[in-house]
């Protein structure tokens, strides 16, 4: 009888934690590129107030490289829980056209819970380059090929997208130099390593205003409000060169609907909140609103687009 009343209270317990709303504790947080990168700053302002929502903490942790995917690959073999979630750029639908094989499926392998923002790109050079103008740094590519050293957020980044979309359009040749994640980009551009980088807004906004870096165009049909002396590339003297880049957020497939749904409204209310729109707005960002399936459909047409756009460059896997 003893045992019995044991292990009526241990089975009453379970019922208990299977009761408790989601989160019931921190929620692990896994972020494909390096701290200070756009990924991370935009998924930190939103997380933030998230968190005060569910009165538990979002955990982040930094996973950098390859893309994005070595992040994305700690997610896809996460528990399908709830409690590992991915936050990563358009990376997540590029990888698929740069990567030969990747070692997880982007379609099966998660479930597109919702995006976050969308921003251009910047060309950035160093302050005391030589280059005023994006058509100064075309003319001395072609003057010189592969001459220039353009660095890029590492292979299957939206900010090596943007560079293969650039040069394809101005007709460069220049030298691509990779690095773990755009902080690591604008650092070696302040020691001269490289010549010029496709920033994302958000991470160069800090050295473009301080003057330590200077902006050339954006990669933008418009120009951006919070940069509005700087050319879109069409401007500047390049169709076609368009290339903004897109953050979101993802769960392991197989993660309970409920908690999908929790997540998503979760997030979608941050992004309305006036506090965060205005902290995203001042580093160049445009909050996205879409339920779960309307995200799953936009990610599914990137996918195709990448596609496209890469064979058109005639890029090929690696």
């Amino acid at each position: 009888m003893f045992f019995l009343r044991i292990v009526v209270v241990l089975l009453g317990m379970i019922g208990i934690v299977h009761a408790q709303p989601y989160p019931a504790k921190p929620v692990r947080l896994i972020i494909s590129f390096t701290a200070g990168s756009s990924t991370d700053i935009v998924a930190r302002i939103v997380m933030a107030k998230v968190s005060e929502y569910w009165g538990q903490p979002a955990v982040i942790e930094n996973r950098a490289g390859a893309g994005g995917s070595i992040g994305s690959n700690v997610v896809a073999s996460a528990p399908a829980d709830g409690y590992t979630l991915l936050v990563n750029s358009s990376a997540h639908a590029v990888n698929p056209a740069i990567f030969a094989k990747l070692p997880y499926d982007t379609l099966k392998d998660f479930i597109d819970i919702v995006p976050l923002t969308v921003q251009p790109n910047v060309l950035v050079v160093n302050a005391t380059s030589p280059y005023k103008t994006m058509m100064d740094l075309v003319n001395s590519s072609r003057a010189h090929p592969g001459a220039l050293n353009f660095g890029h957020a590492g292979i299957g980044s939206g900010t090596h997208l943007n560079t293969e979309r650039f040069i394809a359009a101005a007709g460069m040749k220049v030298t691509q130099v990779p690095f773990k994640g755009t902080p690591e980009v604008i650092a070696a551009l302040l020691s001269d390593s490289v010549h010029c980088y496709w920033s994302p807004i958000s991470a160069g906004m800090a050295a473009i205003k301080g003057g330590r870096l200077r902006a050339l165009a954006v990669s933008s049909a418009k120009r951006n409000p919070t940069l509005p002396e700087v050319p879109t590339t069409g401007e500047a003297g390049v169709k076609g060169a368009d290339s903004p880049l897109w953050f979101g957020m993802w769960a392991p497939a197989g993660t309970p609907p409920n908690v999908v749904q929790k997540v998503s409204a979760d997030v979608r209310k941050a992004l309305a909140d006036p506090g965060v729109k205005e902290k995203l707005l001042a580093l160049g960002n445009d909050a996205m609103d879409m339920s779960p399936a309307e995200f799953a459909r936009f990610v599914r047409e990137e996918i195709d687009t990448y596609q496209r756009v890469i064979r058109a460059a005639g890029i090929k896997p690696q």
